[in-house]
């Protein structure tokens, strides 16, 4: 793929044309600059915690690095000689999460939360000594109010008084350091912290369909740079959430639980809105420099990019229902747009048609690269980022013809590639081809076949049946009818036999207790399905009691040296319930979730939100061994994106094409945090391993790979993105620990009667 070239240009000439164009902006498009980010390599790794790295800050100008560990320790690092300078006892009782700077401090108060549901303040004017050696300081501030993890802090640039923190307790809460040095613990009586900004306790969807009704457990939350009003959140369901801070109600005591407060946005892939699955969350969510985009990290699923304005057309809106909207064949097809509107793009071109036609000539050749990939049969990952390459790099030149023949090119690879949710994005492909021209035989004939994967033969058929009539000679496409016509023949026969089956397992089930060995089973039948294949509902268990399991994940200090290498070490939660104990879950000691009418409110029929679908997906990661797995934009003008991965490495991609440019050996088993330098070309990483990587671009030849102290990159770049694909596949509670695990353990009598106990699985 280095041969397309990148959008950026050469650093050589950008330099030069300093001299002719008063560019402000020449230094921010310098700093990540692609002939840059290809020689990034580790320069130095910074030693001096004793646990996981399991969160690093820069402060605003860059000469100091924050990072907090499971040692519990906070350290302060100077960017400038790579060194320590204080290493803090926080006093936490619990693995630290996350870790700030306050600004305008001049960079003497810090923050830390933790795993013991506490946020401390600290003021580094009144250490006792200079060195890290000698760092003996108490807590300026001791918040106590949350109930669980504090997952995330927040900051707002310009404001030294208050800081936000997000918990796993389902609240976001404004501490302001002028208002007091600490809290009571949750559960104090009285408990009278008003200082709940977001009570989402009662805000988790399981789908775009359902009404919140459970907590939502906050993983991440972030403030924009440039629109200070805005607050981003994210927890354990599939949507992000935008709030406008003017408009949110007062600050509430956390004795008050109140409905959560209507947003400015929902932000969530269309392909997951749907899903009704209990395990799919954000493990992170962020602002673009700029403001105007936001960037989404799923755990056991990929990263994805969003518009946060609708307005000119940039974000792409949905509705409850839309997504089988695509999936339905309709002769003609208007409504629902997943891309800006084709007059939109092809005004816009009008401005380029001095460099037109090479631009074209560029274009159809890639095309026909693509081309080549899908009839040999090999290389689909090379032919998607050529395919990528048109429609995201020249979509404002091309024409119809050309991105017509693209999209459809491209769902024939995704389809043939079958990396995870691959065939979603083919539907989406075959949908906007027919757009275009909607009796295209190829997006017919590669919608059909996509619908066939997931398991939805009878409207695969329909789209076969028109893709022969547009084609009746084609004998590929009449033996595609035939076999869909048998495969729904059978799955009719096996929803039947599963009805009766169902009914049986009723009948013997009544007067007797069901079984652990019923719900595990069950189970683990339900995680071994692919999520792109067929899919049974939760209304369609034949249980009234249904298995929830959670798993956390941690190496920490000495715990994690007593196993063998790579390998993943993490608690187990299990909790089972009844068919409506969901009520009972989010009900309130004051009445039930809502306010004093929801009981009027309950007899209306829910109306679901519109949520701004993605625009950009990057994919080659992997992210199902922990729960803060970061995904953050670089540089200043966040033109490139980068993430962590459960394989040690982290990579690096262009936002606007989402190709890979460059993948990094980062630890021995898990890159967690991605952190650019405000300014320069340097970027720190941390995970499971004790220590901290720089990197800079000291490398002397360019390459899409590079190694670390972790060991050299030894794998091909397509082979290590194949293996996380594989892994991926996996949900996340199969790669963790298997119920047939569980359920061993269980007969060995691990756990004591009457209680279940945490647990250690292990992954190597």
């Amino acid at each position: 793929m280095d041969s397309y070239g990148f959008p950026d240009g050469n650093i050589c000439n950008l330099l030069g044309s300093r001299y002719f164009h008063a560019r402000h902006d020449i230094n921010h498009s310098l700093q990540m600059h692609s002939s840059l980010i290809r020689r990034l390599s580790q320069e130095n790794e910074l030693e001096g915690h004793q646990g996981c790295v399991n969160t690093i800050a820069w402060n605003s100008t860059g000469s100091l690095l924050i990072s907090g560990s499971d040692d519990t320790r906070m350290n302060i690092w100077s960017n400038n000689g790579r060194k320590l300078l204080h290493s803090i006892d926080t006093g936490h009782s619990a693995n630290i999460f996350c870790t700030k700077f306050i600004p305008e401090t001049s960079d003497e108060l810090v923050v830390c939360g933790a795993g013991d549901a506490e946020v401390r303040l600290f003021n580094l004017s009144r250490l006792s000594g200079r060195g890290p050696d000698d760092n003996a300081i108490a807590p300026s501030a001791v918040y106590q109010c949350h109930t669980r993890r504090v997952k995330k802090l927040a900051v707002e640039v310009g404001n030294p008084n208050v800081v936000w923190s997000a918990s796993e307790d389902g609240t976001l809460r404004q501490h302001d350091f002028r208002e007091g040095a600490s809290c009571p613990p949750a559960g104090s009586s009285p408990q009278e912290c008003r200082n709940v900004l977001l009570d989402l306790r009662c805000g988790a969807k399981r789908s775009l369909a359902d009404p919140p009704r459970q907590t939502l457990a906050l993983k991440s939350c972030d403030i924009s740079a440039s629109r200070p009003h805005l607050l981003l959140v994210g927890g354990s369901d599939a949507f992000a959430r935008l709030y406008d801070r003017r408009m949110l109600p007062p600050l509430t005591s956390c004795r008050k639980r109140i409905p959560p407060p209507p947003c400015v946005n929902y932000f969530c892939p269309m392909h997951l809105s749907e899903r009704g699955r209990s395990g799919l969350h954000l493990t992170h969510v962020t602002f673009s420099p700029s403001g105007d985009e936001v960037l989404l990290s799923y755990s056991g699923e990929h990263v994805y990019l969003m518009n946060v304005n609708q307005a000119g057309g940039g974000a792409m809106r949905y509705a409850s229902g839309d997504a089988s909207k695509l999936m339905t064949f309709n002769p003609i097809l208007n409504g629902l747009e997943l891309q800006p509107p084709l007059s939109v793009v092809y005004k816009s071109s009008l401005r380029f048609k001095s460099n037109v036609t090479s631009v074209l000539e560029k274009c159809r050749k890639l095309v026909q690269i693509a081309e080549k990939c899908l009839e040999g049969g090999s290389n689909y990952y090379d032919g998607i980022e050529a395919c990528n390459e048109v429609l995201d790099q020249h979509c404002h030149d091309i024409g119809l013809a050309i991105r017509h023949d693209c999209l459809c090119t491209r769902a024939g690879l995704l389809l043939k590639r079958k990396w995870k949710n691959d065939v979603h994005m083919a539907i989406r492909d075959c949908y906007n081809a027919r757009r275009i021209d909607s009796s295209s035989f190829r997006a017919l004939y590669y919608m059909s076949e996509a619908l066939s994967q997931l398991g939805n033969y009878k409207e695969a058929l329909e789209f076969a049946v028109a893709a022969q009539s547009v084609a009746p000679s084609n004998t590929e496409i009449a033996e595609l009818v035939e076999n869909l016509q048998k495969n729904l023949a059978a799955a009719e026969t096996g929803k039947t036999n599963k009805a009766n089956d169902g009914l049986l397992r009723s009948e013997s089930r009544s007067g007797r207790a069901l079984s652990l060995s019923d719900i595990l089973y069950r189970s683990e039948a339900n995680s071994d399905a692919s999520q792109d294949g067929p899919t049974s509902e939760r209304e369609d268990s034949d249980y009234d009691e249904e298995l929830e399991l959670d798993f956390e994940t941690s190496i920490s200090g000495d715990e994690g040296r007593d196993v063998e290498p790579n390998t993943l070490h993490g608690s187990l939660n299990l909790r089972i319930h009844r068919r409506g104990d969901s009520t009972r879950e989010t009900s309130y000691a004051n009445g039930s979730c809502g306010s004093p009418s929801s009981s009027q409110n309950d007899r209306m029929p829910y109306q679901p939100e519109t949520v701004i679908d993605m625009k950009q997906r990057f994919v080659g990661h992997c992210n199902v061994g922990t729960d803060i797995k970061q995904a953050s934009f670089l540089g200043q003008r966040g033109e490139y994106v980068a993430s962590g991965s459960d394989d040690g490495r982290w990579f690096i991609w262009e936002k606007q094409t989402g190709r890979l440019i460059k993948m990094l050996l980062g630890d021995e088993a898990v890159v967690n945090c991605v952190q650019c330098h405000p300014f320069d070309c340097v970027v720190a990483t941390s995970g499971i391993d004790n220590t901290i990587k720089i990197w800079t671009p000291t490398a002397s030849v360019p390459s899409i790979v590079a190694g670390g102290s972790a060991g050299p990159e030894t794998s091909n770049v397509l082979e290590a993105m194949e293996s996380n694909q594989r892994r991926l596949s996996h949900n996340r509670e199969v790669i963790l620990c298997s119920p047939f695990e569980l359920l061993e353990r269980f007969r060995m009598h691990e756990f004591t009667e009457g209680t279940l106990h945490p647990l250690e699985c292990a992954q190597s």
